[in-house]
């Protein structure tokens, strides 16, 4: 395969390339970019910032300033993959209103990256309140970590009132999208509220003999 060398360099916002060595069916794009094709950014910006390219820091840097512009041009998935990568990297406040587009738009990992940047204080004023309102959102599109997320925001009474009716509903909500965890800590506690003794280390031991 024929390969050009090329390497970022930045000036007043316009990419010039040479010494990253990139296929002749990327330049291709780059060069179809150039002349206007939004979805020729985007395409280059996926490939440099995802597999083996995303480990050539050069390569991936180019790869995020393609996505920059494709999104700059109103390529929403552009705009997205930006807010993944900067969140990958840790550079939350970066990442901070490509999610909140995305989660707007029911982007789930968006809605659950924006939970944990404010249950974390993520380079954000760290806001129990928002982490939950976030983290609801992210279980309502089938995240069932965002769902485990809000049960223990109840349990713990992390910016809310401690609710356990709330909890055993949110254990619920992640059962019901796939999560073992979820599962088993609703039946504990449904156990506990209909008066069913758990078994105890013994009679758990001999049951695996069964």
């Amino acid at each position: 395969m024929n390969k050009i060398k090329w390497t970022l360099v930045l000036c007043m916002g316009f990419i010039s390339l040479h010494a990253v060595e990139l296929s002749k069916e990327i330049t291709t794009q780059i060069e179809d970019c150039k002349n206007g094709h939004t979805l020729s950014c985007y395409d280059v910006g996926v490939v440099l910032t995802t597999g083996e390219n995303a480990e050539d820091q050069e390569k991936k840097d180019l790869g995020l300033e393609y996505m920059r512009r494709a999104c700059s041009y109103g390529e929403i998935k552009a705009c997205d993959a930006l807010g993944e990568n900067y969140f990958k990297d840790q550079h939350f406040l970066a990442a901070k209103p490509y999610f909140e587009s995305a989660c707007e738009r029911k982007i789930v990992t968006a809605c659950s990256g924006l939970g944990t940047m404010y249950r974390d204080g993520n380079d954000v004023r760290q806001d129990d309140v928002l982490s939950r309102e976030y983290y609801e959102k992210a279980c309502g599109l089938g995240d069932k970590d965002a769902c485990i997320n809000v049960a223990i925001i109840y349990r713990g009474g992390f910016g809310v009132t401690k609710d356990r009716s709330m909890e055993k509903k949110y254990y619920k909500k992640a059962c019901d999208a796939g999560s073992k965890v979820g599962c088993s800590s609703f039946t504990r506690m449904d156990n506990k509220d209909k008066g069913i003794e758990e078994p105890g280390l013994w009679e758990q031991f001999k049951s695996l003999f069964n």
